[in-house]
């Protein structure tokens, strides 16, 4: 397993330069770049505007910036802002933990409440439950991130139970350590559940159906015949064989958890990579949105390791060498 780990690692290096690659070309293909504004403006000179940009390598083609960029990248260097006026690996960090929280946050809700529940629902055998079953997750995975995103700040500044923005309180560094966990998840709770309620009906559904195609089994049949509680059977017997495909699902889901957190982000004012990127869209500054696209590919192509990792761990079958 450890071998397949590495070699995956590995696969990831040409994975993420392509994703690099494809950033610096749709990126010059867009109009303007970041001195366009100061184009605009008379007070300022043509010597100035082509002194900047040698000065930020805007002069070159977009693939000799690539390559530039990639021979620094090696020694840790992503380059500079020049919205910031700041390096870029010294934006990222905060950013990159409130997204990582924030997605984390929202899987462990979604699965918290999508186990119990497919479970539950599995186990009920009863027709007008699975009518309703049908009919809210369908709905609920027809609503986008957005109107969510929006539905819950309507929430927020409705009853005032929740804040409307930011990922701590003002006043946050004089609080006690505990008070400062408290104030993360009082921040936390409303984002991660924009995202949770995405994430529930896909588990859900692929647990319902996994359990009920398992419970239809013999060895379940047997089960019963013994006298086991149907509790007994759903929680010792089916559900272990029924986690794998939530585990496969854990992966594929990893790209739509991103890019609902990035909605997330940008709506309920969350300081994550996503709110970053925006805003580095906006001042057209290249190397922060290339660092930001890096970074979610990164995160991307790490969930579905860990969901292969996670996958082999559940099931000796697929750690077992196949022999003809």
């Amino acid at each position: 397993m450890i071998k397949v780990a590495v070699h995956r690692l590995l696969a990831m290096i040409p994975i993420l330069l392509a994703v690099v690659f494809f950033a610096f070309l749709l990126i010059r293909m867009a109009p303007g770049d970041h001195l366009s504004e100061l184009r605009l403006d008379p007070n300022v000179s043509e010597e100035t505007i082509a002194t900047l940009q040698r000065q930020y390598g805007l002069d070159r083609s977009w693939y000799a910036q690539f390559a530039q960029w990639c021979a620094r990248a090696v020694k840790g260097d992503l380059g500079y802002s020049v919205a910031y006026h700041s390096p870029v690996t010294s934006l990222l960090a905060d950013p990159l933990i409130n997204t990582f929280v924030l997605t984390s946050a929202g899987l462990l809700l979604a699965l918290l409440v999508a186990l119990p529940l497919g479970v539950l629902t599995a186990g009920a055998r009863r027709p007008w439950l699975d009518r309703c079953f049908d009919v809210i997750t369908s709905t609920t995975l027809a609503l986008p991130a957005f109107l969510l995103a929006l539905l819950a700040l309507l929430l927020a500044a409705k009853t005032g139970w929740f804040p409307l923005s930011g990922v701590r309180s003002l006043d946050y560094e004089s609080f006690s350590p505990a008070a400062r966990v408290s104030d993360l998840l009082y921040h936390l709770i409303l984002p991660a559940g924009v995202l949770a309620v995405r994430q529930v009906p896909s588990y859900l559904r692929q647990l319902h159906a996994g359990l009920r195609e398992i419970l239809a089994e013999e060895y379940i049949l047997a089960a019963r015949a013994k006298g086991l509680s149907e509790a007994s059977i759903l929680l010792r017997h089916a559900l272990r064989n029924a986690l794998n495909p939530i585990i496969t699902m854990f992966g594929q889901s990893i790209g739509a958890l991103l890019s609902g957190a990035f909605v997330v982000e940008v709506i309920m004012s969350w300081p994550g990579i996503g709110s970053l990127a925006v805003n580095a869209l906006r001042s057209r500054d290249q190397n922060v949105l290339v660092a930001c696209l890096l970074c979610a590919g990164a995160m991307l192509a790490l969930g579905n390791l860990l969901a292969d990792l996670l996958l082999a761990v559940a099931d000796p079958r697929i750690r077992r060498p196949q022999r003809l």
